[in-house]
This record gives structure tokens, sequence and C-alpha cells, in this order.
């Protein structure tokens, strides 16, 4: 396992000491905590704050300004742009042409990229605002007696005796010493949609601690909050050692490689390597062959400059940048712009299922008689039960208030008593009267707790004894509803004549249950085309979630995912990674599931070449969100999944995520047509500079015009960002593929260069550019013939079908390309062509270009053909 193993390792101590305190009996754990029932003294708490420090979860901070520009540098080509520029600034001190073309280029590529992050940085410093309360406390004044008092969140320690009431915030990792129907929402770590019963141990008994930290019952999580009920506690852990401490700093330190990462530093690498080496051989041969040693060199650091794709940084930073905008336009905000080409990327979508697939609300989906029929008349029972209790009503009772409609039956009654909720009985009842001269008692609760106090059973107008087999068949009936992801309730009456007495837990008995409520947090009517639409672009979507397996299986059915593979958090435990890779593969459910669970999924995912994507909102998604190769949250989200995510969206809108994933594609598109654009006709200019250097007298084209002619060929792909995509290519998830690079360069670089050895016979036959006393005609030939060839090979290249007859480029390009090569046939005519030893060309020249073109185009098309027919890809 390698999910940051002294990270993971820490939250894994931190559950193994909770886990062993779970079921201590108090006294032995006050006085393992040297604390007692009437709390700490002031010397206590002073010696436990200077010991473990405040309490206060730890995160990660934003670095300053001055670190993120200085990591906008780190680029491959950028440091060797910035070499270049100072070799050639010692070389040639008064000469600034070529280093402020470069200090350019990199100055708006860095500008660019540090002003996004920058940005983006500052959005989430708001974790310390979840432990911003104060805590009811006990301890002892100086006088030695107890006083109940408030204290601020920070100063709890360990050993502290903590009160808790309805709508606190859980300060620390607690221990309950005492409970009264203590109901606490644990959505914020484990995703479950309904609050859990918290209860203090009771006696000597020892509880169950083998189904997970997170559902022990005498333990209570800080972060989490308490729906309803009191509790007094003491504290077993603060800031970094709590649970949800042990989660913060499994985010801090350096993020992972993305695959977008990997894979820019792989294709720059690539063509650093092929630089390193041409270069060299282009030296040797014309300082061989010229006898001038100080000109070789600089033609040399020329072809460098030539061969560098100087403007992959800032086309990069373009295209992400232009996404990034795209996305906000539908409210989305992009944190790291990398995650606009990771979106794309993406094959493997793993999401969290409450309030991404689900609308997070418990509704009524069922209101059944006991042979699991359509009731009515267990909807009207349970909405009395519902509608006149007052306690604190849970999610249940209002999905089940939700029906208006029976408000006029509801208006007949009027509350007489109430039987109250608690942790034993695990039901309620209300006692109502309809003025004649009947009172009516209501119940409802938990199937095996009703069924154990019902003596008849009522199925429409029979009514039958309660027996041993009535209760097996509605068992079998609420195990069904159960295995559909339902939660289920029994409703059960007694008619009594009135009385003005207390009514009592002895009252419930001797009742008729006549149905059952069954509850769901439904899944979003969005889900299902989301889905749909994801796996049309080749994106599978699994679900990891902390709620349990049943429901969680439902609710994927419902949605259209595939559930006969699914698993639980306890079976991934036991697997190592070799095992766990395996079962990734095939399965698509992963219910009950830890945050260090959910981020070995993610990692045993990439692990099998997956380019992974993290849909979640809660604490218990963070450390998965930060695995992600992209995290995706959302605006309601906890602060530290925000801060663990690379996009948020501003609605929780699935179909965003296909557009994302659409826009991603884009984005890498264009940024694969520069590359392989670059890459290629780079590869032909430096092949057609050996042929040229065997054979002429004169350099073929002097250093400065290499620099005028590449900065030209880049201001041409200054509009690829905003360049459209063939649909075809959007349909599938795209990744880096360096070898794939390298193939092309092979295949296609030399295509321009036939033509440059064409256009060099043609200066040196036709136009008699045979001597050095020619050169300048022969340099200015093929300065245009070179700027034309590789300007128009952006078309040519762009898509897989025939340029300009089957796919069109967008508008930008075309004027941008168009604009350029008018730019570079007159330079050779102006004051600037004559500055650096170019000569106009006769007429005649441009029929012979035409031609030229031409022919580059069709044999380009050729091979385009042949390529994508043997290797299935063009881009």
């Amino acid at each position: 396992m390698k999910i940051q193993t002294s990270q993971a390792g820490t939250a894994a101590k931190t559950l193994n000491h909770i886990t062993a305190e779970a079921y201590r009996p108090a006294a032995d754990l006050l006085r393992s905590l040297d604390s007692r029932p009437d709390g700490l003294d002031e010397t206590a708490i002073a010696e436990r704050l200077d010991r473990d420090g405040i309490n206060e979860v730890g995160h990660e901070k934003p670095p300053h300004w001055s670190i993120q520009l200085l990591h906008a540098f780190r680029n491959p080509f950028i440091i060797v742009l910035l070499v270049l520029s100072v070799v050639q600034l010692v070389t040639e001190p008064d000469d600034y042409t070529g280093p402020t073309i470069i200090a350019v280029m990199v100055g708006i590529s860095v500008l660019l990229s540090f002003t996004q992050e920058f940005r983006s940085s500052r959005a989430a410093e708001k974790l310390k605002a979840m432990v911003r309360n104060t805590a009811t406390v006990t301890r002892r004044a100086e006088d030695g007696h107890a006083e109940r008092i408030e204290v601020p969140v920070e100063e709890l320690v360990v050993g502290d005796i903590v009160h808790l009431g309805a709508g606190d915030m859980v300060p620390a990792d607690l221990r309950l010493m005492a409970a009264k129907d203590l109901f606490i929402s644990q959505a914020i770590l484990t995703g479950e949609s309904l609050p859990v019963e918290k209860a203090a141990p009771s006696g000597s008994a020892v509880g169950d601690t083998s189904s997970g930290p997170l559902d022990l019952p005498t333990v209570c999580y800080m972060g989490t909050n308490v729906v309803s009920g009191t509790a007094t506690a003491v504290v077993l852990a603060t800031g970094a050692r709590t649970y949800l401490g042990s989660l913060a700093h499994t985010l801090s330190g350096e993020r992972v490689q993305t695959s977008f990462d990997r894979g820019i530093a792989s294709v720059s690498w690539l063509l650093i390597r092929f630089m390193a080496v041409m270069v060299p051989i282009v030296f040797f041969i014309n300082g061989f062959d010229k006898h001038d040693w100080l000109e070789a060199f600089m033609f040399g650091l020329s072809v460098a400059v030539g061969l560098t794709p100087e403007m992959l940084p800032l086309i990069v930073t373009a295209n992400l940048g232009k996404g990034a905008i795209a996305m906000s336009k539908r409210k989305v905000v992009v944190k790291r712009l990398n995650a606009i080409q990771n979106f794309g990327a993406m094959d493997v979508l793993c999401t969290d299922k409450t309030g991404t697939l689900t609308l997070d609300k418990i509704v009524l989906e069922r209101h059944v008689d006991l042979a699991g029929g359509d009731s009515d008349e267990a909807l009207e029972f349970g909405y009395l039960n519902s509608r006149f209790q007052t306690g604190l009503r849970n999610l249940m009772d209002k999905a089940v208030l939700e029906h208006r409609d029976l408000e006029p039956v509801a208006r007949r009654f009027r509350i007489v008593d109430e039987i109250p909720f608690d942790f034993q009985r695990r039901r309620m009842s209300v006692v109502v009267s309809d003025g004649q001269g009947e009172q009516l008692l209501v119940c409802k609760g938990a199937v095996e707790e009703m069924l154990a106090i019902c003596t008849q059973a009522r199925t429409g107008d029979v009514i039958e004894d309660m027996t041993d087999e009535k209760r097996a068949e509605i068992r079998a009936m609420t195990r069904r509803l159960n295995e559909d992801g339902l939660r289920v309730l029994i409703v059960a009456m007694r008619r009594d004549p009135s009385a003005e007495r207390a009514y009592g837990v002895a009252d419930e008995a001797g009742l008729t249950a006549v149905g059952c409520l069954a509850f769901l947090d439904p899944p979003k009517d969005s889900a299902a085309t989301a889905i749909r639409a994801l796996h049309h672009h080749g994106v599978a979507v699994k679900v990891i979630t902390g709620d349990n397996e049943a429901v969680t299986r439902k609710i994927c059915a419902e949605v259209g995912l595939d559930v006969s593979a699914s698993a639980q958090g306890r079976d991934i435990e036991q697997l190592d990674d070799e095992a766990l890779d395996a079962m990734v593969e095939r399965t698509t459910v992963f219910a009950k599931m830890s945050p260090v669970q959910k981020a070995r999924v993610v990692k045993a995912l990439q692990r099998r070449g997956h380019t992974v994507g993290f849909l979640g909102d809660g604490i218990n998604d963070a450390p998965a969100l930060r695995e992600a190769d992209v995290g995706i949250s959302v605006d309601t989200a906890t602060d530290i999944a925000k801060e663990s995510a690379d996009i948020i969206l501003l609605e929780k809108n699935l179909m965003v995520l296909e557009e994302g994933v659409v826009e991603g594609r884009v984005t890498f598109g264009n940024i694969m047509k520069y590359i392989k654009m670059t890459a290629s006709s780079n590869f032909g200019n430096v092949f057609s500079v050996l042929v040229a250097s065997a054979f002429l007298p004169f350099l073929p084209m002097l250093p400065l015009q290499i620099l005028v002619q590449n900065l030209l060929y880049d201001l041409s792909q200054l509009s690829i960002p905003f360049d459209r995509m063939d649909d075809e290519y959007l349909r599938q998830p795209r990744k880096w593929d360096a070898g794939d690079i390298g193939r092309f360069m092979v295949w296609i670089g030399p295509v321009s260069s036939v033509f440059d050895i064409t256009t060099f016979w043609l200066m040196w036959h036709v136009f008699g550019a045979n001597g050095p006393e020619h050169q300048s005609l022969f340099q200015s030939g093929w300065f245009i013939e070179g700027l034309l060839s590789q300007t128009l090979v952006v078309h040519m290249i762009r898509t897989r079908r025939i340029p300009f007859l089957r796919s069109m480029a967008s508008a930008p390009v075309l004027a941008l390309t168009g604009a350029i090569m008018v730019v570079g046939m007159l330079i050779p005519f102006s004051t600037l062509g004559a500055r650096i030893g170019m000569q106009p060309l006769p007429g005649i020249y441009f029929a012979w270009l035409a031609l030229t073109l031409v022919s580059y185009c069709i044999l380009t098309q050729v091979m385009k053909t042949i390529y994508i027919r043997r290797y299935g890809r063009w881009l």
C-alpha cells in the first residue's frame, strides 16, 4: 500500500486508539486519561495544552506568491530557452534580437500560468472555521469546585469532560459517558444521509468493534454534529490526533503527479533528447565543412532555438486558460489549470453517492401493507405519528410530512400524550383523540422492536393473530425492501376508550400492525442521463461511498450502473495491492468505505493505467480527491473537500461533467496539434539542414533568418487554442504518448524535407544561387518555402480528414495562418528582409512555390492515410 504510507499510518493509529477505548469502563477510562468526573483543573489543562498543542486541525497553506512565481518556471523547455538566451548573450553581447524574442515568449507563458494558479490558491483558507466554536465543559475551579463553563474549542484537552446538546458540533474525538436520545449526523465523514444513534456503553459489556471505527456507537468524532439528544463525554483526542486531524494530515505535502504532469514531462524530454542529438551533428558538419567554428556554433545555436518548441508552455497555458474560461461559463471553477486536460483524459470517474447521484434528501418511497401491497392506511397512521410528535423530527418524519394532502385528516385529531423515542425501544408513539370518545395510540419504529409488541396484524380488512409464522412473513417482506435499498419502519395502532391518564412505555403493547413505511434517498433525475453521456464518451463510472451496500446497489441500478460486482470496505482491507488492482477493474460499487480505502481504490485504478477522476463533497472524500488525476467537488462541499479538489462545480449538475470531459478533450487535442506540428516540422527542418550543409558552400539560412522564421511560425500557432476538434476525436479519452509523437516525427517530418530539397535544387539550378555571392537569393527562397510549408502543415495535421474539403479550421486559425503566409512572402521585399540578409525574388519563383506547396499537401495527405491505417490514430 503506497498511499503516503506514514500519513495513512497516522489515520490507522488514530482509529486503533479510539477503538481500544470504545468500551472501556468509565472509571478505567478516566484513570487512564488522568481525569475525573468533575473535570480537570487549570494546572492539568496548561500542561496538556503545552504537550499536545491547541485543538486545531492542521491544513496546507498556499505558498508565498514569489514561490508560486518560481514554480511557474519549472518547465524543461523554459529552462532550455533561458539557457540558450544566456549563451547567445555571452557569445554575441551586442545582438539582443534572439534573447528578446525568447524572453517575450517565456514571460507571456510564465505570467499566464502564474496568474491563474495564484488566483486559485487563495480560494480555501477556511478549514479553521470548522472549529471556531465554543464547547461546554466541566472543569475544577481554583477552590476545587466543579463548574460547567463555555471554553473556545481550541482550548480543549484530552481528559476534558464535554457536554453535548442538539445543534452542537462535536469539538474533538469523544467517548460517551452518558447519553439520552443522542443522534449524530456523520454525513461529513461517512456520506450517510441519516443520523446514527449513539449511546454510552452499558455496564461492563464489551461491544462489537469489528464493523469499523466509524460504526462505534460509543464514540463521537470531531466535525460531526448533534441532531438531537444530550450527552456527557470525555475527550480522547484533540487536533491532529483526531480522526479528522489525521485526514487533514494526509492532504499536506506535495500533490502526486497527475497524468498531465507525467505526459507533458515525457513529451518535453523526448524533444529535448532529440535536440541534444541533432544540434551537435549540425554543429560539427558545418564546422568541418565551412571551417568557421564560431559561425557553425552560432548556426547550431539558432537550430537549437528553432528545434525548441518555445511556444509549448504558452500554447499549453493558453489552451488550458481558454478551457477554464469556457468552464466558468458553465458555473465551474477550475482551481488548477492542468485539471482541464486531465478531465478530457479521464476514463474512469469515481463518485460518491450521497448528494452526487442522489438528492441528499430522504423521501417516502413506498407505504405498504404487511403483504407488501400499497397501503394508504399505513401512510395515514404514519402521518399522524409524525405530525403530532413534539420532539425533534428526524429526516424520515419530515419525508412523511411532505404528504400535506393528509393534513385535513390530521386536523380532526388533537394530541393527548406522547411516548418519546429512546434507544432501547427504537420506536415512538403518540396518543390522539378525535373527540368521539375514543383515543388512538399510533406507534412507529424499527422492524424487530415493533414486531415484539404487536399481537395482531391487519392486511386490508383482515385481522389475524401475530404468530411466529406471520412475523417471519413480515420479516421476509421487509428484508426484500431492505435489499432494494429502502429503510423500513413498521406502523401499528391500538384504539382505547378515552381516559384522563398519562401514557407510558407499558402502554406500547397489544398493538395491531397495519403496514410499513419505506424510505429512500432517491437518485437525481439527471444522474442516469449524465452516466449514459459519460459512457458514450468512453468514461466508466464507479461509485465509492461510505453508505451501506444495499442502498448503494439500489441507487446504482436505478441510474443504469452494473451492480453485479460490488465490494465493501472490509473486503478491501484484507487485500494487498496486486489483488486490489485486479478487483477494482471489475467492480463498480464500493460501499462502507473509509477515506483511506477510497484513496486506495483511486491509486489501484491509476496503477492499472487509468486516468481517474473523483467526485465528492465530504471530509471522507478529501484523500481520494487529492490522489485522483482530477478531483471534482461542489460549492456546498466541506472546506477540506474544496481545498483538495482541482475543479469545483457551482451547481450539483452532473451533466456539467460531460461538458467538462468534452472541453478537456478539445484542450488536449489542440495541445497535441501544436506538439505534432512543431515536432514534425522541426525534424524536417533539421533533416533539410543536414542535407544542405553537406553540399552548400554557405549556410542554407543565417541564424537571424532562422529566428525570424521561427517567430513567424510560432505566431501562426497562437490561434490553435481557438480551433475546433472533429467529432470522432472527442468520443474517446485521450492520453499522452511520447512514443507516438516520436513515431509521428519520423513519419511526417521528412515529407517537408522532400520539398525543401526540391527547393534547394530549384534555387541552385534554376535561379543560379550556387555560390557564396548568391547566398542571399538562396536563403530568401528557402525562407519563404520553409515558412509557408510549415504554416500550411497546420491545416494538414489539425485533422485526420481532408483539410479545407472535409474539415475546415476555425476562423482565427484561417485568418492568422493566412496573414503569416502573406507577411512571410513580403519580408524579402522589405527593409527588414534587407537588414537580415535577404533579397527580392523573381516572379516566376512564386509559380514554382505554388506547385511545391500543392505537391506537399498531396504527399502529406497520402502519408496521413497510410499512417492512420497502420497505427489507427492521428492526433
